[in-house]
């Protein structure tokens, strides 16, 4: 029999129950949801966003204009300094000319069989034409109470390469017509042709004023009087001499595009004039390069000008000029002339300082010659700005003298 009382035999009865109860509510305590968490907003970390004050922003700014001007005084530095690298590329570092460009088989080939070798010492061929090219005259100067002193008449360049030009020089085509009276065979008459240096200047390329060649135009002394008539009658047609007014109109003429490109072609194309350009680079280059730039000015004023230069004839002319140039290198101090003769045939002669002068070949349509004058003389834009002024400066001294005597006082 059990000692226990009533009351706790009921209660030990009931434990189950109680248990199960208690974890009953437990287990909904623990699964009911909560208000508060469908109510709330989640927590947030991010502070409200404060406004930049005046002083800020005015610091910012400064630092920003800070920032581009030194990105561009940096530019402005690279810049300077890459132009000066090229600047001392181009004109200090010797370009070397390619190998066997200009060799024997090439200069004799078939495709251009006027070019003629010219040995100029005493092993010269007879039957070798006869020409000298940039030949320095020495003339004798004595002062009072000195003795005479024989000096090299030149004319400085103005530039160390190529430091002068002979002020005379003696040259004459050899593909002259042979003449006669007719009773017998004509003769070609081989006597060298003094020309006088009218001018001259420097060919410079780029902004940076790379300098190409020097280029001086000579002028027949016979034909001095021819160009001085000529030029004088464009002012005053019964005039044999212009004094200061009428010299500075005619300078003004002169340097004026169109009407400078009126007389001068007028000049080349009626009086007869003989003339020569010489031209010596002050680096190395190479006739294509030479080519290009004359064929440039040709084209231009073929454009411009269809009625003269726009038929077939000059068409062909143009391509037998190029063809003149299909060559190699030109080594910088060596001489190119172009000669244009009294009927205005281009003739194209080349020393390489090795074999003599070597005649290249002509074209005889005269306009090609006389577009080829035209780049130095008149124009918009020349080829050379320094020689268009030595030029014009010249002549002036020709025309203010009387037709005929400038010749007489050539030495």
């Amino acid at each position: 029999m059990s000692l226990l009382n009533p009351s706790t035999r009921i209660l030990r009865g009931l434990g189950p129950q109680l248990r199960s109860t208690k974890c009953l509510r437990t287990t909904q305590r623990l699964t009911r949801p909560s208000s508060r968490s469908l109510t709330s907003k989640p927590p947030t970390t991010q502070e409200p966003r404060k406004s930049l004050d005046p002083i800020t922003l005015h610091r910012l700014e400064v630092e920003r204009l800070a920032y581009y001007k030194r990105r561009s005084y940096y530019a402005a530095a690279g810049f300077v300094f890459g132009m000066i690298a090229i600047y001392i590329t181009a004109t200090s570092v010797p370009l070397d000319p390619p190998q066997n460009t200009t060799s024997s088989s090439s200069i004799t080939s078939t495709s251009n069989p006027i070019i003629k070798p010219t040995k100029l010492d005493s092993g010269r061929r007879p039957d070798d034409p006869l020409v000298v090219l940039g030949r320095e005259r020495k003339v004798v100067v004595q002062k009072l109470g000195e003795e005479p002193e024989e000096k090299v008449d030149v004319v400085e360049t103005g530039t160390s390469t190529v430091p002068t030009f002979p002020r005379i020089l003696d040259f004459y085509d050899d593909e002259r017509e042979a003449v006669g009276n007719g009773l017998g065979p004509g003769v070609v008459d081989d006597r060298l042709v003094e020309y006088q240096l009218v001018g001259l200047g420097i060919r410079t390329v780029s902004f940076l004023g790379i300098q190409v060649y020097v280029v001086g135009m000579y002028v027949a002394t016979d034909d001095i009087a021819a160009l001085q008539q000529g030029l004088i009658r464009k002012i005053d047609p019964v005039a044999s001499t212009l004094v200061a007014g009428e010299k500075e109109n005619l300078k003004g003429r002169l340097y004026d595009p169109e009407e400078g490109t009126r007389i001068w072609s007028s000049i080349l194309r009626e009086s007869g004039v003989r003339t020569l350009l010489r031209i010596v680079p002050t680096r190395n280059t190479d006739f294509h390069h030479l080519r290009d730039g004359w064929v440039r000015s040709i084209t231009a004023k073929a454009v411009a000008d269809k009625e003269q230069y726009g038929d077939e004839a000059f068409g062909a002319a143009v391509q037998e000029f190029k063809a003149l140039f299909n060559r190699g290198s030109v080594p910088k101090q060596k001489e190119l002339l172009l000669s244009r003769d009294k009927k205005g045939k281009l003739a194209v002669w080349y020393d390489d300082g090795k074999n003599g002068a070597q005649r290249l070949g002509d074209v005889a349509d005269e306009r090609i010659s006389r577009a080829v004058w035209l780049n130095y003389l008149a124009g918009k834009t020349v080829a050379s700005e320094g020689a268009r002024k030595s030029i014009v400066e010249g002549v002036m001294e020709f025309v203010e003298r009387p037709v005929g005597t400038v010749a007489t006082q050539v030495v």
